[in-house]
């Protein structure tokens, strides 16, 4: 069958079903000079390999987009990593977002909330409310959605080793606001193996780690089913120094060991794949960018079909968040993040994103203010509404370069994934420090590149200029600290202590056997019991874990 056979095919069968079910925002699409653009271009001649390689937007292998009609039908999810201080003020910060425009939450958890700590323990001091919010129990989570009907917004939550923990905070609130678990949409990063080899907020070891995923995903599978348990993460991975390839390779390999933990669980494939989903960087090298989202896509399908062998198309669409690069952040003319931004996230919405966060100009210097924030959404909306790139699906499609950069980058990624097998698999990997010292040599040769002059960073190594310090930088006040620590003491006061020790000592029995965990954590938070209590339970049943260190 020919290319415009196949298309028609393809416009009578996968389109017209998906359109039945979600017309596309216009009858038509053209750019300003009147040109009506398709819904998706092909080469007009039989192009060699075009349906293995490339197929079309919404079949396999999903190298142009997972949905057929893609932001022709409705944009990515805009969302803003929001989060600082107190719920209180994380909620009104929510609140002005969600006014602005923004289609879904994003949080953002302060570093004693993400190592499962409360904010009056002696490891917190300092560090509460500084980069995200306080979360202790559930009294702090019905604060941070206070007006916010969950079943209503899609909420992301960027967590990992409290991942369970807050998930049931998350549910526990929509019950109270009368949503049923099963009403619920959103996303929790719950990414364990990125946090030992490139971020660092692990608890527990690696095995005992994937025991709470892996229960995680067998909880949502029977009760909350519209929400993604897992956010396979690559940002962090190119925060760390990672390349392009790299990130993909050393995604797509957690992926791989976090699908066979569950196979090993008892979880059928075709179970839980579908929830799956992705978090990756943008980086500044516009085309590079936009090749690695499509050969990302197209590697994962791949994978799943042919080595867990899926059979459900939903179990081999690559989902994924994008999050512009933080690394990319200059101090130095903040102003100039602006444009990188707006290139990372033209990058993200040309490879195919479901998701996306611009970040803010200041974020090298602090948390953004709201006028920063603003700009940042803006920047999406203009992209969205102004700029055409959403009109026409995978419109880099057939460029010579982004093509060949496609296939070059499948193929280096492939070939580290090889090498992480060959050691034992990804968590086997880690232990020995194969990806830590990958991502820092890759690091360094970077940072050499940019002292050399090679890689230009503008107003950093060129084009300086003079300027004043900044000024109207968001601070957080030590004042945060003593009203979540006043908070908490109230809350453990009017709670039922007898409730609370029993729902622990239940979840020490669960977790010393082989129950899933997600029922008795869900009974402690909604009496109440604390972050770190539950979290303690856990530190002194699983134990904790040491860094590999890599030189």
């Amino acid at each position: 069958m020919g290319i415009a056979d196949r298309k028609k095919n393809w416009q009578d069968t996968i389109v017209a079903k998906n359109i039945a079910k979600a017309p596309e925002r216009k009858s038509e699409f053209r750019t300003t000079s009147g040109i009506e653009l398709e819904r998706c271009f092909t080469p007009g001649f039989d192009y060699p390999g075009y349906a293995d390689a490339l197929g079309f937007p919404g079949e396999y292998p999903f190298t142009r987009g997972v949905q057929p009609t893609m932001y022709r039908g409705r944009f990515w999810t805009m969302r803003q990593y929001a989060g600082f201080g107190t719920a209180r003020e994380s909620n009104e910060r929510y609140k002005y977002l969600l006014a602005a425009g923004q289609t879904g939450l994003s949080v953002a958890f302060d570093l004693p909330t993400q190592m499962g700590y409360d904010s009056d323990a002696a490891m917190s001091q300092g560090e509460v409310g500084k980069v995200g919010v306080a979360i202790d129990s559930l009294a702090d989570m019905e604060i941070l959605f206070d007006g916010i009907p969950l079943d209503q917004v899609s909420t992301s939550m960027t967590i990992n080793s409290t991942a369970a923990i807050l998930l049931a905070m998350y549910i526990a609130v929509a019950e109270k606001q009368g949503v049923s678990a099963d009403k619920i949409s959103g996303t929790i990063q719950n990414d364990i193996l990125k946090e030992y080899m490139a971020r660092g907020t692990y608890i527990y070891p690696p095995r005992e780690s994937m025991r709470i995923i892996t229960d995680i995903f067998a909880f949502c599978r029977d009760h909350v089913p519209k929400w993604n348990t897992i956010s396979i993460s690559g940002y962090h991975i190119r925060e760390a120094g990672s390349s392009a390839v790299q990130e993909v390779a050393f995604t797509l390999a957690d992926g791989i060991a976090y699908v066979d933990a569950a196979i090993r669980a008892g979880l059928d494939v075709d179970e839980f794949a579908p929830r799956l989903a992705f978090f990756f960087n943008a980086h500044n090298n516009l085309l590079e960018e936009v090749a690695k989202f499509r050969a990302a896509r197209r590697m994962w399908a791949k994978i799943m079909k042919e080595r867990f062998k899926a059979k459900d198309p939903r179990s081999m669409m690559l989902r994924f968040h994008t999050q512009t690069a933080g690394c990319t952040l200059t101090a130095q003319q903040p102003d100039n993040n602006i444009m990188r931004v707006t290139i990372q996230a033209l990058a993200a919405v040309l490879g195919g994103t479901q998701s996306l966060h611009t970040n803010s100009r200041d974020e090298a210097l602090a948390l953004p203010t709201e006028d920063s924030v603003r700009i940042a959404l803006r920047t999406q909306q203009v992209l969205a509404y102004e700029s055409g790139a959403a009109d026409s699906v995978d419109p880099l499609a057939g460029s010579f370069l982004v093509e060949s950069l496609t296939d070059r980058i499948e193929q280096a990624a492939f070939a580290y994934i090889e090498k992480i097998d060959q050691l034992g698999g990804a968590v086997e990997a880690i232990s020995r420090g194969f990806q830590q010292k990958e991502i820092q040599d890759s690091a360094y040769a970077y940072q050499k590149a940019i002292e050399s002059g090679d890689q230009v960073i503008v107003g950093v190594n060129k084009f300086t200029i003079q300027e004043p310090p900044p000024a109207d930088l968001l601070k957080i006040k030590d004042e945060v600290e003593l009203a979540q620590k006043k908070a908490l003491t109230k809350m453990k006061e009017k709670r039922d202590a007898a409730k609370v020790q029993a729902s622990l000592s239940a979840l020490e029995v669960a977790a010393k056997g082989t129950d899933n965990l997600m029922p008795h954590i869900l009974n402690a938070v909604k009496v109440y019991a604390t972050l770190g209590e539950i979290a303690d339970v856990f530190r002194e049943v699983f134990g904790k874990h040491r860094e590999t260190v890599v030189l």
